[in-house]
């Protein structure tokens, strides 16, 4: 009990505290509620919360760690195990399962005994009427989206219709594309859009092709919400749209008729998030096509791989490309807009070059990126505090905070118009034109006027945010009033100190209190003086340590009145706060336009902060079109390992160049740097088409549409699929949907099997990209093997596509060769790699002599192990190529069928043998006859030749 007793100290367990009544009213209420395997209840006794039966036991064991804080309810069969979670623990968990975990949904109730009722509900897309709690003390690090699918299965493939909400921003959209059996354009849409939560129609989780669908789901973090199949309809959709949609619904009806299943998904999405039912939506949101092909495409396992996005168990934020190049400073806005970009690469070689001038601009002047960054550091999260405001849910704390952000855009404006530099047009177009507009009289000049004579500022050093008495005669009139009661109770505390001969203050006090409201209060040892007068004058209404408190008819007069005024003052006031906040909302498209632009500046300016603060500057790459130009990196770094601090990086040269070394396998040592190379090219490609300056001394790039990376499987048993399984799902995803304007990055691939299985695999699939994708693809390997790629030619086989552009490249280590010692270099060189370093690196990590020396002893043996008998002479021939040497075929094509056929007459012939009825000596004469037969015809074939 005393480890109990401890636990609760810790952890601050709020007691359960219930009568009987109580909590038999709430175990029948509890029964009544409808299963739901992923909702979280959580239910408000006013001081704390609970949770009860299976939520009790999940919580207690993920968020407390242990069992003992569960407690029974009731008793018996009818008990409920419950726990008690204080408010900063309901907030923790509230964040953990809606914005990490994201496989819960958490509804909040309220009421007592048998009478509870639903109040919020939310859902990882929907975060809905948790936002205050989610986000009361940190920034919104990304805006969750929901989306919905309608998928239609034809011959051809599957025609996916889908739709999302983005509630924060206020946006709908509608694609429709056509997908193959691993829905690869599923997937990149969902990372493309920071999907969180996914609508299908309920039937569908029957098929083959649905289990698919549901694994790409899971890979992506993204919660699964079936829906009746009738919510995904078309009915009256163009009319809720009129409704939700700023503008005519002309345009809306246009847009929705162009496609054939992606309205149904919109439906469902207008039914689920229930937009309809909230009025402050009407006219504010704006709906639009998506295009797939409009940013690069990154599926969920090129995300993981090029550590895009942060992980909770990464070592410090440099782990990741978002933590890394976070260095923005608005409050929220900027970070979302990051998240967004790291997501969503361009293609337009335009669009790239406009974001790295104004990276440019930036890193070259640093007084004006300086200002700048010091002007926003004060610009709030104007997207949110919008989004309140327009949810009708903003005090008058929110619109000072965007009085605040306003007032700074003059100092941001002067900054720039200050810059003189080569880029001066650019940003008078990109940023000075726009916020001359935004900032005159018509605009933001007439919501600081508004801030100015509505709000009391001067109250607000004093923390009270007030409406000023003169925004308004009523009110200033009730001021007046209040002013003139206050007045009057003090003369009268005046009077009658000196009535009673008290010093003022001192003797006689004035208190204000919730219970009595005025009264007059003397210590208990001034009492005796005046008892006389204080029984016959005045009415005594408690004796207690603190002194006597008494009032009289005039003070109980007055003291009404002015609570009376205080009241009307604050309704008043609250009337006024509300009308401020509507017309704050009316400037809703301004402040949408300004919270783009200001987080498009922060952006930008966190890259040239990025690019000009590392130890060894980034530097600007040159961007060419995916048709034309190569991959040229030369001295690259991985800008995530080297903003380690024990790292001292090695840059290395990477030349993609067309029909020439366009496929690069790379062989060498583990540990020897192989991933960390082919990563790096993938994350440089990656920064520069989001318009950042990348870690090179200098950079060629052809824009990429899609970059695909296969790196290092992590086994999924719980879904059933093994490394090697895991590992063949991402390269057939590759192989369906990688194009010549790709980059394929690929790392050990085929290892989760046998030796052979898995080199057989690489080789073929290395072959496939080079003769039908031919995209440009990094290739790590450890099969020195299949360095034999690059030497084969056209000659050899005449009828096949000629492998072209094939490179090899190593890692290189430094072996002493009187100590055997091995030195990693992290240098990437041409040629394949020599030697095999397994046995060195064993010895590397500390492994026993014995056991070094019996491996270098197997090593040789094989090595020198001729497999010349067993090895057809087109096997030994691929070995030859491989080894380099250029004996001729010796057996033609025509040879090799005919002996195949004559083969598997032979293996026929035998397998018609009624062997269980004939005794061994009968059995071995047949097979006797059946070889000599073979030996006779084997005569004339070479291939046959080698079986004997």
């Amino acid at each position: 009990m005393g480890e109990n007793n401890n636990f609760e100290e810790q952890n601050k367990l709020p007691e359960l505290k219930l009568d009987a009544k109580q909590a038999q009213g709430f175990l029948s209420f509890f029964k009544t509620l409808p299963h739901d395997p992923r909702a979280v209840r959580v239910f408000d006794r006013r001081d704390y919360y609970t949770v009860h039966a299976k939520n009790a036991t999940f919580i207690a064991k993920t968020y407390y760690h242990t069992t003992t804080a569960l407690r029974q309810l009731g008793s018996g069969s009818n008990g409920l195990s419950s726990v008690s979670i204080s408010k900063n623990m309901f907030e923790t968990i509230a964040r953990d399962l809606l914005l990490e975990r994201t496989d819960h949904t958490v509804e909040l109730y309220e009421g007592s005994g048998s009478n509870w009722k639903l109040v919020k509900s939310g859902t990882p897309g929907n975060l809905g009427s948790f936002e205050d709690v989610l986000f009361a003390n940190n920034d919104m690090q990304d805006s969750p989206v929901v989306v919905a699918l309608l998928l239609n299965f034809r011959e051809n493939g599957c025609t996916v219709g889908l739709s999302y909400v983005d509630l924060t921003k206020r946006v709908l959209g509608l694609a429709e594309f056509l997908d193959d059996s691993h829905f690869t354009n599923v997937e990149s849409a969902l990372v493309a859009l920071s999907c969180k939560e996914c609508l299908l129609p309920m039937e569908s989780g029957k098929s083959n092709d649905c289990r698919t669908l549901h694994d790409v789901l899971t890979k992506c973090g993204v919660m699964l919400t079936e829906r009746k199949k009738n919510e995904f309809k078309t009915r009256d959709l163009v009319q809720d749209l009129g409704r939700l949609v700023k503008g005519p619904l002309e345009p809306v009806r246009d847009l929705v008729s162009g496609f054939e299943f992606a309205p149904g998904a919109l439906g469902a999405l207008l039914s689920y998030a229930e937009l309809l039912a909230d009025e402050n939506n009407y006219g504010n949101y704006r709906i639009r096509k998506y295009n797939l092909d409009s940013y690069m495409r990154l599926d969920s396992a090129a995300t993981r791989a090029l550590n895009v996005l942060e992980s909770k168990t990464d070592a410090n934020k440099n782990f990741s490309l978002f933590g890394l190049m976070n260095r923005t400073c608005t409050a929220g806005m900027g970070k979302r807009l990051l998240h967004m970009w790291l997501k969503q690469p361009l293609l337009e070689v335009d669009a790239i070059n406009s974001r790295l001038d104004l990276v440019q601009a930036f890193v070259d002047d640093t007084g004006l990126r300086q200002d700048l960054r010091q002007h926003l550091k004060r610009i709030s999260d104007i997207e949110r505090l919008m989004h309140i405001v327009e949810k009708g849910r903003a005090g008058l704390h929110h619109i000072v905070k965007l009085y605040q952000s306003i007032i700074r855009l003059p100092y941001i404006k002067g900054a720039l118009e200050r810059y003189d530099g080569q880029f001066s047009s650019l940003i008078k177009e990109k940023y000075l034109e726009f916020l001359e507009v935004w900032t005159d009289d018509n605009h933001l000049n007439k919501f600081i006027a508004l801030v100015e004579t509505a709000v009391d500022l001067d109250q607000l050093d004093n923390g009270e945010y007030m409406i000023s008495p003169g925004y308004e005669a009523a009110l200033g009139a009730l001021k007046a009033e209040q002013e003139s009661l206050e007045h009057q109770i003090h003369n009268l505390h005046k009077q009658t100190a000196s009535d009673l001969d008290l010093p003022l203050d001192k003797g006689l006090k004035l208190d204000k209190g919730t219970q009595y409201g005025h009264v007059f209060r003397i210590t208990k040892k001034e009492e005796p003086k005046i008892r006389k007068k204080l029984t016959t004058q005045f009415i005594v209404l408690e004796t207690r340590k603190d002194g006597v408190k008494f009032t009289n008819t005039k003070l109980k007069k007055l003291g009404d009145q002015y609570q009376k005024i205080v009241e009307n003052y604050k309704s008043h006031q609250k009337e006024l706060v509300s009308r401020v906040v509507q017309i704050t909302a009316t400037f809703s498209e301004v402040f949408e336009n300004l919270s783009g632009l200001l987080s498009e500046m922060d952006v930008l300016l966190s890259f040239a902060d990025l690019a000009s603060s590392c130890p060894t500057p980034y530097t600007r790459p040159d961007i060419t079109p995916s048709d034309v130009g190569d991959i040229i990196l030369e001295g690259s770094r991985h800008p995530c390992v080297e903003a380690q601090d024990w790292v001292n990086f090695i840059p290395n040269d990477c030349k993609l160049v067309r029909g020439k070394s366009w496929f690069q396998i790379i062989t060498g040592p583990n540990m020897g740097g192989k991933s960390t190379f082919i990563r790096q090219i993938g994350v440089n490609i990656l920064m520069a088409q989001v318009g950042s300056f990348i870690p090179c001394d200098k950079a060629t790039i052809s824009v990429r549409d899609c970059i695909f990376a296969r790196v290092g499987a992590g086994d999924c048993q719980m879904r059933g699929v093994s490394t090697f399984m895991q590992e063949m799902l991402e390269t057939a995803s590759i192989l369906k949907g990688a194009t010549d304007r790709s980059l394929i990055i690929i790392d050990e691939l085929g290892r989760g099997t046998s030796t052979y299985d898995g080199f057989g695999l690489a080789w073929a699939i290395c072959e496939h990209l080079v003769r039908e994708l031919k995209a440009p693809t990094l290739f790590a390997t450890h099969f020195h093997e299949l360095t034999a790629l690059a030497h084969q030619k056209a000659d050899q086989e005449p009828h096949a596509k000629q492998i072209v552009g094939v490179e090899n490249y190593h890692v290189s280590a430094h072996i002493d060769s009187s100590n055997h010692k091995l030195t990693m270099l992290y240098k990437v060189e041409p040629g394949a790699c020599d030697q095999s370093f397994g046995i060195h690196v064993a010895e590397f990590a500390n492994f026993p002599e014995s056991v070094v020396a019996l491996a270098r002893e197997k090593a040789a043996e094989l090595e020198d192990f001729s497999p010349a008998a067993i090895i057809s002479d087109d096997a030994r021939e691929e070995i030859d190529t491989v080894v380099g040497s250029k004996r001729k075929r010796e057996c033609n094509m025509d040879d090799m069928s005919k002996g195949a056929a004559r083969a598997h007459r032979f293996l026929k012939d035998f397998s018609d043998l009624p062997l269980d009825t004939m005794d061994l000596k009968q059995a071995l004469l047949q097979i006797g006859k059946l070889k000599d037969d073979l030996e006779k015809d084997a005569v004339n074939c070479h291939w046959l030749q080698q079986f004997f």
